[in-house]
């Protein structure tokens, strides 16, 4: 099923209502949004500084989606210097809106390379810890694939890669309640790409480390802070205390676009809450009422994962590991820093 988008208004409702999810994918979607809407806009009035001025408003709209999502306002900085530097050196808007249009279709090539090497460095990384002595398998949450950015998936990617190289015994996924993203999504991906799959619910993941059926827990990211706190799809942090507690090491995997330096730890993140019908009604609000008319919900549809449970982050430029000599912690400024040559101060 495909939804058509217009303009700058249907992304902003389909990223809201989740229509499109997945930090990476929603980016994509706002910017592709945009995108749609310059392109065929006709007769704009003004020139190139009003054209800026008007791709600029339309973004700032767009964050205010899915404010937890960094990926988000990560694109819109970006696109905006681009449409700035556009926009001071040419004189009509037609000029900065091709430039804009230009920019977006870049950003969806750029995520599926993301994304593949994503999975190439934690398939590789994974088969290291794991000593290449086995087979093994992972347990995964919510969907991180290609239904949740512009293709391949960066945890889902990770699974992927393993399973090409053959060292792949199973991968399970969590249902996700309550807008059930991994029976829903992650199960099609699976058997679409003929994984050996198997679904959970979101409480058995304990019972399943117990049983010592997992090797590994990868999920992905919505917003990783400098100290290496995680905010990700809520029941996040319950995977990864249950893999402390059985000694399963937990990783995260996400671009660098999913890492926000301006925050020092994950207090500062904004958790978005979500409609309480998702929780009193079936299929995450979209099917028929099954709790007590009048009982309150708290439905939050993020939490976050201390850097102490993560054991590694995996990116597009490598997999990010604690510092021995630093209190065991993450340096991330010093890894981006490195691996991009360029300085994030």
């Amino acid at each position: 099923m495909y939804l058509d988008i217009h303009g700058s208004t249907d992304g902003w409702n389909a990223i809201r209502d989740m229509v499109v999810r997945g930090a990476p994918a929603i980016a994509i979607a706002a910017a592709l949004s945009l995108a749609v809407e310059v392109a065929n806009l006709k007769d704009f009035n003004g020139g190139s500084k009003d054209a800026a001025s008007f791709l600029e408003s339309k973004l700032e709209y767009l964050v205010s989606s899915r404010p937890t999502a960094v990926n988000l306002s990560d694109a819109a900085i970006k696109l905006k210097e681009i449409i700035s530097k556009a926009a001071s050196t040419v004189t009509v808007p037609e000029s900065v809106f091709q430039a804009y249009i230009e920019a977006a279709e870049i950003m969806l090539d750029d995520d599926v390379a993301t994304n593949k090497a994503i999975g190439s460095h934690g398939a590789n990384f994974l088969q290291h810890q794991q000593n290449n002595s086995k087979r093994f398998s992972v347990l995964t949450h919510c969907n991180t694939g290609s239904l949740a950015t512009a293709g391949y998936g960066t945890a889902l990617g990770v699974i992927r890669a393993l399973h090409a190289q053959g060292v792949l015994e199973r991968a399970y996924c969590t249902e996700t309640r309550p807008f059930n993203q991994g029976s829903r999504l992650t199960a099609f991906e699976l058997v679409h790409e003929k994984i050996p799959a198997t679904l959970i619910a979101d409480s058995a993941a304990a019972a399943l480390m117990k049983e010592d059926r997992v090797d590994a827990v990868i999920v992905g990211a919505d917003r990783v802070t400098a100290n290496g706190d995680t905010a990700n799809k809520i029941g996040t942090y319950s995977l990864a205390l249950c893999a402390m507690h059985h000694h399963i090491p937990f990783y995260v995997a996400a671009p660098l676009t999913s890492i926000d330096l301006s925050l020092s730890s994950g207090q500062e993140i904004v958790i978005e809450e979500r409609s309480a019908k998702e929780l009193l009604h079936t299929r995450g609000g979209l099917g028929e009422q099954v709790a007590a008319s009048g009982i309150s919900v708290w439905n939050p549809a993020f939490d976050v994962t201390p850097a102490n449970l993560i054991a590694g982050i995996i990116t597009e430029k490598g997999v990010i590991t604690k510092n021995d000599m630093k209190d065991d912690a993450f340096d991330i400024k010093d890894f981006i820093e490195k691996a991009t040559g360029k300085s994030t101060v």
